[in-house]
């Protein structure tokens, strides 16, 4: 068998992998690690959405299937089909902190029922490579001390200002900060590039949010607000990395999450533009108090059936 040359890198970091077309062989008489194999899987699945199969030794394949990345095992139980959407779904590849969802536990904020949500974390919570930029993109949670002089610069850009409508001091901006990071049902996000901070965004569950009355929501859906702060990461190359990452993350995040939302302004053409080319699909508009907006959904089922990880805009 030729070795696939898109796979170069594999080969001189694990040789005992060979890839041909799709299928990836463990040529050695030990087992792999996982993680050797969720690097090789990774590598494979980078850009490519075809199934492949694995050839490794039975226990090892057993394993596999034992962490429902897999379909079903070859009589000889050494081989088994690896689909992309099954193995998109398994949350310790990109997620660092990837931990089990929390007891089913009701109670009650603000006059809202809702789960029992995990507390806030730190640092990074996803992170993945970027075959088309050749550069890691990640989400960490925010640190206001660290993060807010290219916070409160980003805030004050026209750019920004205009649908965010939150232009003010660095004082303003610290205090914003805060309220987000004390708020139990949401998050805030830095989405960095090699470690370059270039966004800022909010996530939160939905259910204990200002837009719970405005559809039939449910226990783990999640939604986010979104700024690009930097310039010079606006674009379709960038949008196409983000964009379907910030859903990745909020679907691995808790396997319960079967839909997210958003709710741009209606009149930014080019957001809804992104977001249905990013599988969203726009639901009705409705007004805020503050703001006339459309709510935007998509699906977990959509999202891993149709690969939307992979870029569509």
């Amino acid at each position: 068998m030729t070795t696939n040359p898109l796979h170069a890198d594999l080969m001189s970091l694990a040789p005992q992998w060979h890839c041909s077309a799709r299928y990836l062989q463990w040529q050695a008489e030990s087992s792999p690690s996982l993680a050797s194999a969720l690097h090789a899987l990774s590598m494979a699945f980078e850009n490519d959405a075809t199934p492949l199969t694995l050839q490794a030794p039975a226990p090892f394949i057993q394993s596999l299937a034992n962490l429902g990345i897999a379909l079903q095992i070859s009589i000889n139980n050494t081989c088994i089909d690896i689909p992309p959407y099954l193995f998109w779904q398994y949350p310790n590849n990109w997620l660092p902190q990837a931990l089990p969802p929390l007891p089913l536990h009701y109670q009650i904020s603000d006059g809202r029922r809702h789960p029992l949500r995990r507390a806030q974390g730190h640092g990074v919570v996803y992170q993945r490579h970027i075959p088309w930029l050749q550069q890691s993109l990640s989400f960490r949670v925010a640190d206001i001390d660290i993060d807010l002089p290219h916070f409160h610069r980003w805030m004050n850009d026209p750019h920004v200002a205009e649908f965010w409508q939150e232009s003010g001091s660095e004082d303003d901006h610290h205090r914003y900060l805060e309220k987000v990071t004390l708020d139990a049902h949401s998050t805030p996000l830095i989405a960095c590039l090699d470690d370059v901070p270039f966004g800022y965004f909010e996530v939160y569950w939905a259910k204990e949010d200002r837009i719970a009355p405005f559809y039939d929501v449910a226990d783990f859906d999640r939604g986010w607000h979104v700024l690009i702060g930097e310039a010079a990461y606006r674009g379709k190359d960038f949008v196409s990395a983000w964009l379907p990452s910030i859903s990745h993350y909020l679907f691995l995040d808790d396997c319960r999450t079967q839909r997210i939302v958003i709710e741009p302004r209606t009149d930014n053409q080019k957001m809804r533009s992104n977001l249905q080319r990013s599988g969203y699909a726009l639901i009705k508009e409705f007004d805020f108090p503050h703001k006339r907006a459309v709510l935007g959904s998509l699906l977990r089922e959509r999202f891993f059936a149709e690969q939307l990880w992979l870029p569509t805009l």
